[in-house]
């Protein structure tokens, strides 16, 4: 049985769990307070779901959820990340994270950002473009008509392939972007951002983006 780390336990990442537990995976999950906040969480998820500290959920996971503001991938737990597929789902938000001049730029992406951050760490974006609570209830069995569809990008082939296996479990099918330098078509103010749409829309909205507002 896989076994999902999950380093974030807000919007997102408890509603990541919520799907990883529903397809029969194990989750391990940490958020910044401490394992013994996650008690109502975890008691909601089951016997397959443990709350842990970060390095822990990061050790424990075959794949890894990053899912935590910008500002502060500084302090995830590198040496248990090493070698790890990691999912990104963050985004820039500059009223969040204050501005960051290579972004503000254009120069490179959050997932390079956390690339660099984690150096040996196997990177691909996932459900950085979707509202939170779509992620439990937008899914659909795979060919129904008008299945919405979800980007990733990556350098490394085995993480885009889990990223795309882990959405079509969650009932959305995929589009691949690229590489993590292409990223930025996902990101937030783009066509594609939080927006419904078949991979066909997806793929359209992805290549109109402007890198630059």
């Amino acid at each position: 049985m896989t076994t999902l780390g999950i380093i974030g336990a807000g919007h997102i990442g408890s509603q990541v769990a919520r799907v990883a537990v529903a397809n029969g995976y194990d989750v391990v999950i940490a958020n910044s307070r401490g394992p013994e906040t996650l008690a109502d969480l975890v008691a909601e998820l089951g016997p397959q779901a443990k709350a842990a500290t970060a390095a822990d959920a990061a050790e424990a996971g075959d794949a890894v959820v990053v899912t935590v503001p910008l500002g502060r991938i500084d302090a995830l737990p590198v040496a248990q990340l090493a070698g790890k597929i990691v999912l990104d789902t963050n985004n820039y938000y500059f009223e969040r994270d204050g501005h960051i001049d290579a972004l503000d730029k254009g120069e490179t992406t959050t997932s390079e950002l956390l690339q660099e951050q984690l150096p040996t760490s196997r990177i691909a974006k996932a459900f950085n473009h979707i509202f939170a609570a779509d992620i439990t209830t937008d899914g659909t069995p795979a060919d129904t008509e008008g299945r919405r569809a979800l980007a990733t990008a990556g350098d490394d082939a085995e993480a885009v392939a889990f990223v795309t296996r882990f959405y079509d479990e969650a009932g959305f099918d995929t589009v691949n972007v690229g590489p993590l330098s292409e990223s930025w078509r996902v990101e937030r103010d783009r066509p594609a951002y939080v927006v419904k749409q078949t991979a066909e829309e997806l793929a359209a909205n992805l290549a109109i983006a402007n890198r630059l507002p």
